[in-house]
Parts: structure tokens; C-alpha cells; sequence
């Protein structure tokens, strides 16, 4: 064929892939508009940031403002507190220490937190805090804990509901100590090992405990039921726990690196896969470390239920799986997050390549989450 001819072939073929991929751009853009504009008037949602990895690109869609006294719009880059989805940053440091051989996931805590020798919380595993089931520890707290050292006394006075291993109950407390534990054995504070280690080493430049000077701009107001302006304040393991503040381009950053490893340290690939092993059944999920799980496809109505506030806020019947499920490819990995003002949401399919995020500057049901983000990436 002359050279000409090739050319313009190469030309038109070049315009038809441009057309198709605008198109389907603009396609995926209307149906995120028609989820989550109706999600956001239903729910009195100021703003929301979604990020959406699907045909080897990530797409972004931004909505509402940050701050409505200020009326700033949200981008791809405002930062949102991102509640519980924080477990799963805090997972991901204890999985890396694991895979350095620094953590032993098997051991007591009291090898890592001696002042907790001779009482019942000091022989529950790692592992078994990290999945919330060493015992039914509360979701919170009470008000009168606030110190370390009221921390530790809280600990060595609880008695124990239930045997190792047998119950979930999600809680604060436990996954925060389990975060401590993680720190101890590497004998350097929670909040360095998060961010000059692993945010660092995941290339997480947007992500913080403590949102600094230089990046208020782009801190999201949040509000809370009665449409106050409020953030998240300090508490016991809050850093642990719930204290992440991240952008949609970062958090969906960190999915992907959950999803394809590929690039990142040998440790931290070992690690991801860590998170994503299953550890415990709890009825139709499975519980990895930070990560939940499920088999795909998966029911929508599976999703609902195994994010609903009974999972939350009920202990659940569990069963320790010996040995661990190994990370599985075709499988819905989720997780929720909330403070008084924020809500979140991230899922993602290894075997398909699929992710989503959803950020918002209000707490609103865990339910329309998880049905925005099943309808968003249904069909891609």
C-alpha cells in the first residue's frame, strides 16, 4: 500500500479509536451523573469525589463543594476523611512487618505489649485482633478512656464474652490494638512507621494522619446529621483506626496497588496479598485483614447485607480458617469508613480489573455506598 494510503488508514484509525473512547467516557460519565446526583439530593450530601479504574484507565468525577462557606468545588485532589477504611492502611503496615519477618501474626500480644501479661486480652494472637475476633470487644471506647495508660488499664480490666476465635465483633479497640502491636514489634511510633514508611513507600504523597499547613486548602469541610461543620477529633488509637485523610486520586492509587502489586517492594507485594487472604468466615464473608471478601459475581443483596449495621454492631458467629485462604483474583474486596462528617466507601475485583471509590464530606447509610458503587461498576 503507497505511503500516503497508510497514512491516512493510520489517521482514520487513530480518529475511530479517539471517537469510541470518547465515547464511551462520556457513557460511563452520564451513569455515574445518574447514580450519584440522586444519592447526593437524597442524603443532603454537600460533595462527593468518585474515582473509577475500569479498561486500564482511571476516570474521576467530581461533584458539590468542599466547604459550603466557601462554596470550593471538590476535585479529584480535596482530601476527605476516610473513617474505618483507614483499617485497611493499618492492616497493610502490620502485613508488611509480617512479610519483613518483624510481626509475628501468631504470636500474644502480650510478646509486643508486655503490661498486658496475666490478663485474658494479653494471649489473644495478633491476627485474631486484627480480625476482630480475639474477643467481643466494644466499638468504641468508653468516654472516660483517653490516656495510654487508661488504654492499658481498660485492657487488663475487660473480661472476657467470648473464646478466642469464635466471634466477630467489630471494634475500634481491636484493630487499634492490633495497629499498636504492629508498631511495638518495631519498636518506632505508629504514626512514623505510617508515614514515612508505608504511605511513602506506596507512593502516597496526598495521604495523612495530620493534614498539614501546606494541604488545608484542600481539606474537605464534613458535616455531621444536623448539617454542623465537623472533623474528626484525637481519641484513643484514632490514628490506628480511623485517622487517614486522602484525596480520590490517592485512594484510588492505593486500590489499584492492592489490585496489580506489580513494582512495589517484594515486602509490600507479600504484604497486599496478606490483606487480601482470608482469615475467618463470617456467614457469607470472608474476613481478610482489613480487606472483607466475597466470592465473584456477587449478589447485591449479599454486599448490603454483609455491610449493614449488623455486621457492625452485633457480634457474629465466626470460624478461624486453618490455613488461610490465599488471596483470591475472583473476588469482591470492600471496605466502609466514616467519622461524624465523612463517609466512604472502596471495592475492588483483581479478576476484572475493576475499582471504585466514593468519597463524601457526610456520614450516610453504608447501604446506598454499596448500591452507588455495585450500579457504577455493573456493565464496565
Amino acid at each position: 500500500m503507497p505511503l500516503p494510503r497508510l497514512a491516512a488508514l493510520a489517521t482514520a484509525i487513530t480518529l475511530t479509536l479517539g471517537h469510541t473512547a470518547a465515547h464511551a467516557d462520556d457513557q460511563l460519565q452520564a451513569k455515574v451523573d445518574r447514580i450519584i446526583r440522586p444519592l447526593m439530593q437524597e442524603h443532603g450530601i454537600a460533595g462527593m469525589a468518585v474515582a473509577i479504574y475500569a479498561r486500564d484507565h482511571a476516570h474521576y468525577f467530581s461533584y458539590g463543594v468542599a466547604s459550603k462557606a466557601e462554596g470550593v468545588p471538590v476535585s479529584r485532589d480535596t482530601l476527605f476523611e476516610i473513617g474505618s477504611l483507614s483499617k485497611t492502611y493499618t492492616a497493610t503496615l502490620a502485613a508488611l512487618a509480617s512479610a519483613e519477618g518483624k510481626l509475628d501474626l501468631d504470636a500474644p500480644a502480650k510478646r509486643y505489649h508486655p503490661a498486658l501479661a496475666g490478663a485474658p486480652i494479653g494471649e489473644a494472637t495478633v491476627l485474631e485482633l486484627g480480625a476482630y475476633s480475639a474477643d467481643c470487644l466494644p466499638l468504641q471506647f468508653p468516654d472516660t478512656v483517653q490516656t495510654p495508660q487508661q488504654v492499658v488499664a481498660f485492657f487488663r480490666s475487660w473480661q472476657p464474652h467470648a473464646k478466642p476465635g469464635t466471634q466477630r465483633c467489630y471494634s475500634n479497640p481491636s484493630l487499634g490494638l492490633f495497629g499498636d502491636l504492629a508498631a511495638r514489634a518495631q519498636q518506632q511510633p505508629f504514626a512514623t512507621l505510617m508515614t514515612q514508611g508505608l504511605l511513602a513507600k506506596m507512593g502516597l504523597e496526598h495521604t495523612y494522619l495530620n493534614v498539614p499547613a501546606s494541604a488545608q486548602g484542600l481539606y474537605a469541610q464534613g458535616y455531621d446529621a444536623t448539617n454542623q461543620p465537623v472533623r474528626v477529633g484525637p481519641g484513643p488509637y484514632a490514628d490506628e483506626a480511623y485517622g487517614i485523610k486522602t484525596s480520590a486520586s490517592d485512594l484510588l492509587h492505593y486500590v489499584r496497588l492492592h489490585m496489580q502489586p506489580q513494582g512495589l517492594p517484594p515486602a509490600l507485594v507479600q504484604a497486599t496479598a496478606l490483606t487480601q487472604q482470608g482469615y475467618f468466615q463470617v456467614g457469607a464473608m470472608t474476613q481478610g485483614l482489613g480487606w472483607e471478601r466475597y466470592p465473584y459475581p456477587v449478589p447485591l443483596d449479599t454486599l448490603v447485607d454483609g455491610n449493614s449495621p449488623r455486621l457492625i454492631r452485633e457480634p457474629q458467629a465466626t470460624t478461624r480458617l486453618q490455613p488461610a485462604l490465599p488471596a483470591l483474583p475472583a473476588a469482591w474486596y470492600n471496605k466502609t469508613g466514616s467519622t461524624n462528617g465523612f463517609g466512604a466507601y472502596a471495592a475492588f475485583v483483581p479478576a476484572e480489573q475493576l475499582a471504585v471509590v466514593l468519597l463524601a464530606n457526610r456520614n450516610f447509610p453504608n447501604e446506598a455506598r454499596v448500591r452507588a458503587a455495585f450500579g457504577i461498576l455493573s456493565g464496565l
